[in-house]
């Protein structure tokens, strides 16, 4: 296992400015894997108002694990996800709760689980998961370790996912200024041929987006690429 306070400074290493988010929280889930002992796979979860899944998975069973519980809606990841705390089940032949999904994930392997809440955002919740194939692997010890790391696993989360927001939203208003550039130009052009007001080049080029069944940008653009080409 890895050393935890070694883990923890790794992951407050990450510029999320450079790295995409799903390889941030790929990261997490590794780190988290590395770090807390008796863990053979982890996973982050997050929950949106009308969505669940899973962000990043360090293996094909932490995945699957966590499917079953969308599936059954319900779940010591979403129980944890709803409530930002820590679930632990101890031994998942002797649990009691969640009679519709635990028998499944015994069947395929799993001894004991530990999820712990992770407050990512207002309308967006999460939880990281741990999932050991023994029962009884995760002591007092790790868990504590694990709500330690989830503390700073849940601020890289937010982080990242603003991030992310950030960067879409950047990316959104570039592809409009684009559009907004070229019909512009199309207006222009339009006024130049036809001897018409802005208004009308703009009338004029809706009624040939709507006559053609296509976008007003690509329309704008395709008039533009025209009276480019040499004559």
């Amino acid at each position: 296992m890895a050393d935890s306070q070694g883990a923890l400074a790794e992951l407050g290493r990450i510029r999320l400015s450079e790295v995409p988010l799903d390889d941030v929280l790929l990261r997490v889930a590794t780190l988290a894997r590395d770090t807390v002992d008796g863990a053979d796979e982890a996973s982050v979860t997050l929950v949106a108002p009308r969505e669940s899944g899973t962000a990043a998975f360090t293996g094909v069973l932490a995945k699957m694990l966590d499917e079953w519980q969308y599936e059954n809606e319900g779940g010591p990841c979403l129980e944890a996800a709803a409530s930002t705390v820590t679930i632990s089940v101890p031994d998942v032949a002797r649990e009691e709760r969640w009679p519709l999904y635990l028998p499944r994930a015994a069947g395929a392997g799993l001894g004991s689980a530990l999820s712990v809440g992770l407050p990512v955002q207002e309308a967006v919740t999460g939880a990281l998961n741990l999932y050991s194939l023994r029962a009884e692997a995760f002591d007092d010890h790790a868990v504590t370790v694990a709500q330690s790391f989830a503390d700073y696993a849940a601020v890289a989360l937010a982080n990242a996912q603003s991030y992310d927001a950030t960067a879409t939203l950047a990316r959104q208003m570039r592809e409009a200024m684009t559009n907004r550039a070229a019909i512009e130009q199309a207006k222009g052009i339009i006024m130049a041929e036809q001897r018409c007001s802005p208004d009308e080049a703009f009338t004029r080029l809706s009624k040939l987006s709507q006559q053609s069944n296509r976008k007003l940008r690509d329309v704008a653009a395709a008039l533009v690429a025209e009276a480019s080409r040499p004559r």
